[in-house]
């Protein structure tokens, strides 16, 4: 679920809410469009009961997370959304999670008017996302010749539906952050009479020794957490660029570029189209990682039909085709994610990309290209017919040569769907617009 985060407009000064995913901001006052940049994670802070305590406020750091997680074992793939908020600060009395006050109240972000004192980080971020994966179950497939996912999450053996609970206390090949969204919520205290409180509920949290000395503790705001704003125009012609709010693509229709919103600002992306037709209703896009695998001996899409063990010859002219893995380049669902970029990867030979112009129906790009890298072992092991050729090499693949670039499929609506005509790709209509909150 997304948080409601509470913004200033960096040009009047106008107070607006936005969506903790968006990283486009537009003012309804002055209806100025800016990026925003952070150096790191993004922080937030639950607004304390009274407002002119908060000089002598402390600020208790909490993890959160949100994004899928991908487990591979030797039973076959888990997957998992996570949504928590964990402790990072070692300190008695602390609740280990903030539970659902962050969707139930308005953040506001870090700044250097919020004062107070911030409590240092004591616990490394994998260490926490370690701890909840421990704590949590994911369904895998269960260890059967003939198993076919019928993407809601359960497992069709024959005439049976079956799954196996995955603990993350199993060994694991191969684990994988998709869509992950990591940022900083901190939860505000106050020291009164020798008692340590919660400064939102005014709970007593554990009585301080005069001589603690946590007083002291912490430090002053960052400026390498202040946040920083960037207009929102084309660095080649100057004019206006196109996204949602919570897109990291915008696209120029006056010189047909496309620009990501990187940590640095805004980098030039390789982009093509499939052409579609006048069935065509919209255009949805998916990064193309062009790589090698030594490990597998993977280099062309030939060599990628042989070592999966598909149920197709590989035609000659494959074994001119690097190979690419094709990952959507929205938020899905795990089981959608893996299932779309599975058919997309074994039907890119019907795909011929050309040129990118941009079109009103192009669909926002909602994930990275970054993780769209990480992806490529998972959607391997989604695609292996054999496992026994695949998974027990997961932990030794790297990766060579690597090019991305993203491309835009055309998608027919097919009332509750949207299908793809070349790859057969499907994706329910809910269940796209349900990955915009994840």
């Amino acid at each position: 679920m997304d948080l409601r985060i509470e913004q200033e407009c960096p040009q009047c000064g106008g107070g607006l809410s936005m969506s903790e995913s968006d990283r486009l901001l537009t003012c309804p006052f002055c209806g100025v469009k800016s990026f925003m940049l952070s150096a790191g994670a993004f922080r937030y802070h639950l607004p304390p009961l009274a407002a002119d305590e908060q000089t002598s406020l402390f600020w208790a750091p909490y993890l959160r997370f949100k994004g899928n997680v991908f487990l591979v074992n030797e039973a076959g793939i888990g997957h998992r959304v996570m949504d928590t908020t964990q402790l990072g600060y070692g300190l008695p009395g602390l609740p280990p999670s903030l539970g659902v006050r962050p969707q139930a109240m308005a953040l506001k972000r870090v700044a250097p008017h919020t004062g107070g004192r911030y409590l240092r980080l004591t616990t490394k971020a994998r260490v926490v996302l370690d701890k909840v994966i421990r704590l949590s179950s994911m369904r895998v497939e269960k260890k059967k010749q003939e198993i076919v996912e019928d993407g809601t999450g359960m497992i069709r053996i024959g005439s049976r539906m079956e799954s196996v609970e995955y603990s993350g206390h199993d060994r694991y090949l191969h684990r994988a952050f998709i869509g992950e969204t990591l940022s900083f919520v901190y939860l505000p205290l106050e020291v009164r009479e020798g008692i340590l409180r919660d400064a939102v509920s005014g709970n007593r949290i554990i009585g301080l020794a005069p001589d603690t000395g946590f007083t002291r503790a912490g430090t002053g705001f960052n400026p390498r957490w202040q946040v920083r704003f960037l207009p929102t125009l084309c660095p080649r012609c100057g004019w206006n660029l196109d996204g949602e709010g919570d897109c990291l693509v915008m696209t120029c229709a006056n010189c047909d570029t496309a620009w990501a919103l990187e940590d640095t600002g805004l980098t030039r992306v390789d982009w093509q189209m499939v052409a579609g037709d006048r069935h065509t209703a919209l255009y949805l896009g998916f990064w193309k990682v062009s790589t090698h695998l030594p490990e597998v001996g993977i280099a062309s899409f030939a060599d990628f039909i042989q070592r999966t063990n598909q149920a197709m010859v590989a035609r000659p002219q494959w074994f001119e085709r690097v190979m690419s893995f094709w990952v959507p380049a929205f938020k899905l669902r795990p089981a959608v994610f893996l299932r779309a970029a599975r058919q997309a990867t074994l039907g890119q030979w019907r795909l011929e990309p050309g040129p990118g112009h941009v079109v009103r129906s192009l669909y926002p790009v909602t994930l990275p290209a970054r993780e769209a890298r990480q992806a490529v072992k998972v959607i391997l092991a989604a695609c292996a017919a054999s496992r026994k050729k695949i998974f027990p090499y997961l932990p030794e693949i790297r990766p060579a040569e690597t090019t991305v670039s993203l491309v835009f499929l055309p998608f027919n609506d097919m009332g509750h769907d949207w299908v793809q005509p070349h790859t057969s790709t499907t994706i329910s209509k809910s269940v796209l617009r349900f990955g915009r909150s994840l």
